[in-house]
């Protein structure tokens, strides 16, 4: 990881051996731009991109891309100012798998392998605590503040405008600098999630603990894992396994994940195979580190001939991060958030030289533009009748404790 950041473009993506039969690999690390795509709105871009290419992609999807899959804006304010799309064809790829380990590099590189492994091999690996100078944790929703906002979706959802929104706030820092990559392995080893991501993209940084899945295609199979439902750990084993219990017979928390697999399933429909979407698993309580969540799988199958990036068109931002029903929740969103969210609750993965990919959901993640200064982490949580404002920012504080402590300690 120390040896990657001489590179301007770098991405980690790490499943921390959590147990899963859906990932490729347990480790991967790819670096290098033998060229790349910045994209402002345009899926289309990316489309042709990924054709022409024809390789190993990597990189992001902002939640903002909804302005151009719908008739909808981002007006709030942007202290990251990452792009919208950015996706690179890295030059040198490092695979793990089990005791494995397999290099992909581009022809032109080749010949660096064996010195790129000796240098890997001699370097020092350790890493210590992130230093940096005392961080000062700002919310840019403050808690009464977010209790009236809280307020008036519940009266949007009486009125019927929607029956689910998943509402945000951020937690930023201004003039502040952080170290990313220790920063980022101290969150990592917090949380231990199944779809952790570091992207370095020359002074735009992501730091992942995100634990859930957006979208995955392998051959003709789609899948989708959305989350929702969401319950503290507890360090007692006992009391631990009655907060798992709990969770997994809370009628409210079952509503709000089976409200987005409806939505999952209606957008998978778009491009599955006629009578191919299915629900694998529905409510599955899966535990993390730091919390308890209920996960749904959907899967569906599609025709081979269809674009990848039609996929994606057909069914982002994730239903889980929006709210249902889908335009009007992100509507409401923009009227009532106070921060674009740019690259959060968007998407990081790839893209395989045969067109499958992989993509999480970007959430429990810190972001940082080390030029600008700015750090920044967003939370949020689903919006239903049944919701009680308090236990909703008390969720919040719950999501968002992983990143407080890797930066204020």
């Amino acid at each position: 990881m120390l040896w990657s950041q001489k590179f301007t473009h770098v991405i980690s993506l790490d499943s921390n051996e959590y147990p899963q039969e859906t990932s490729e690999f347990d480790f991967l690390i790819a670096v290098g731009s033998h060229s790349e795509i910045k994209i402002t709105n345009d899926l289309e871009q990316l489309k042709t991109y990924q054709t022409l290419t024809k390789d190993w992609l990597f990189g992001y999807l902002s939640y903002d891309l909804k302005n151009n899959i719908e008739n909808l804006e981002s007006k709030n304010f942007d202290g990251l100012d990452f792009p919208d799309v950015f996706f690179f064809q890295p030059k040198k790829i490092f695979f793990i798998k089990g005791n494995s380990l397999e290099v992909s590099y581009l022809s032109s590189y080749e010949s660096e392998i064996e010195a790129d492994l000796k240098t890997i091999g001699e370097m020092d690996s350790s890493l210590g605590t992130p230093k940096h100078d005392p961080i000062k944790i700002k919310l840019r929703i403050h808690k009464d503040d977010y209790f009236k906002k809280v307020a008036r979706l519940l009266e949007h959802i009486h009125k019927g405008d929607v029956y689910e929104i998943n509402f945000c706030q951020e937690f930023y820092s201004e003039e502040t600098q952080i170290a990313p990559v220790e920063t980022y392995f101290k969150l990592n080893e917090i949380s231990k999630p199944p779809f952790a991501a570091f992207l370095k993209l020359s002074d735009s940084y992501l730091l992942s603990a995100s634990p859930e899945r957006y979208l995955k295609k392998s051959g003709s199979k789609v899948s989708s894992q959305p989350i929702k439902g969401t319950a503290k750990r507890a360090a007692n084993e006992v009391e631990d396994m009655l907060l798992k219990e709990a969770l997994a017979n809370d009628m409210k928390e079952q509503s709000e994940n089976i409200m987005i697999v409806d939505l999952v399933r209606n957008d998978l429909s778009r491009v599955a195979l006629k009578g191919s979407v299915k629900v694998d698993e529905l409510c599955k309580v899966y535990t993390f580190e730091q919390v308890h969540q209920l996960i749904s799988t959907i899967t569906c199958e599609v025709e081979t001939k269809i674009h990848p990036v039609d996929i994606i068109r057909a069914t982002f931002p994730m239903g889980s991060m929006t709210g249902a029903p889908k335009i009007s929740a992100m509507k409401l969103i923009e009227t009532y958030e106070e921060t674009k969210r740019g690259l959060y609750s968007g998407a990081v993965g790839y893209f395989t030289p045969n067109g499958d990919f992989d993509f999480n959901v970007v959430i429990r993640s810190i972001l940082y533009n080390e030029k600008n200064k700015y750090v920044s982490y967003s939370v949020g949580g689903a919006i239903t009748a049944k919701s009680d404002p308090v236990k909703e920012y008390e969720e919040c504080l719950v999501k968002a404790k992983a990143m407080r402590e890797v930066l204020e300690g």
